[in-house]
């Protein structure tokens, strides 16, 4: 049987990732052998600027999903907050495993919380969205840039460039680093970015033989959640990143999504809530159609006004 060939960047957590979906194919009676293919994108070589200074989008995705279009590899595993709402041509998300932890966290070593950080402390972080937040939270802070993988940034930490940093949650747990949080910030006042914590697999469309390996990859309650927020970000985009944060959580088929829109300066935001029941034949309908009306009460509300403001910077997520 010819193995499969999965894309994926070198990074230390897009790699546990790639070796988590390989691990899950593999574990079925007569699945094929995986083989990860390394490859580079453009959000690993451009170090030199803030990515949210340059143009574009899917920085951390591009690549490997041409990469998969062009028959270079089988399939393709990618934190599904990287994936853009309109995959390339050609392609499909066919599995979305069990989200992890989607909160951020903040990371500050003896402070216990965000607001015991003094006035003045010097947080990184690399997302826009995170910015706005904590602009919004504590307006006093000094935020500055922060990039590369997960390992580096903790180490920029140890060596004092900064008082704090804020990282995805579900990163850390990943990578054994979960001891290295200070505070689970709350998703209702610091909401996170559509679908984080969540791992997306991608194939060609219509590749029969790749998807059957797949799709028994996919947990249908994480896949309805993320297709509720994901519909919200590609009504709300209009061309453009939007300083958006967003959760949906799905309990006793009932699904809710809230999300808020927040200026770069934290002193503007607007927030909306729905709620859907969903049925097992119609939940991906179901879930699509409430992020589309919460993105309508967004727009209902002046959200636009916000999010014109940030056509000029693009918001990019660094895994």
């Amino acid at each position: 049987m010819v193995a499969l060939r999965l894309g994926t960047r070198a990074s230390a957590l897009a790699l546990w990732q790639a070796n988590r979906v390989a691990q899950l194919i593999r574990a079925q009676p007569g699945a094929p052998a995986v083989e990860l293919v390394h490859i580079r994108t453009e959000g690993d070589a451009r170090t030199d600027v803030p990515l949210w200074q340059v143009g574009g989008r899917a920085f951390f995705t591009r690549e490997i999903d041409r990469a998969l279009v062009g028959g270079h590899v089988d399939l393709a595993v990618h934190s599904l907050k990287d994936l853009a709402t309109s995959l390339e041509p050609g392609l499909e998300i066919v599995a979305v495993l069990e989200r992890e932890d989607p909160r951020d966290a903040l990371v500050a070593g003896s402070f216990a919380n965000l607001s015991a950080l003094p006035p003045g402390a010097r947080v990184g972080t690399s997302s826009l969205r995170r910015r706005a937040f904590l602009q919004r939270a504590r307006g006093d802070l000094e935020l500055d840039e922060l990039r590369g993988n997960v390992p580096t940034r903790l180490e920029k930490l140890t060596q004092g460039k900064y008082q704090a940093i804020i990282l995805a949650v579900a990163g850390l747990k990943r990578l054994g680093l979960e001891q290295h949080v200070s505070a689970h910030l709350d998703p209702w006042l610091f909401p996170p970015a559509v679908s984080q914590g969540a791992i997306a697999v991608c194939a060609r469309a219509g590749d029969a033989t790749t998807s059957q390996w797949l799709r028994a990859l996919d947990h249908g309650p994480t896949q309805v959640a993320t297709a509720a927020e994901r519909a919200l970000l590609r009504k709300l985009e209009g061309g453009c990143q939007v300083p958006l944060g967003a959760l949906a959580t799905l309990e006793h088929e009932r699904l809710t999504l809230t999300a808020t829109v927040c200026s770069l300066d934290g002193r503007r935001s607007l927030s909306a809530r729905g709620t859907q029941a969903v049925t097992r034949s119609g939940a991906s309908a179901q879930a699509i159609a409430l992020g589309e009306q919460v993105a309508q009460e967004l727009l209902d509300k002046g959200a636009s006004h916000i999010i014109a403001e940030q056509r000029a910077p693009a918001q990019v997520e660094e895994p």
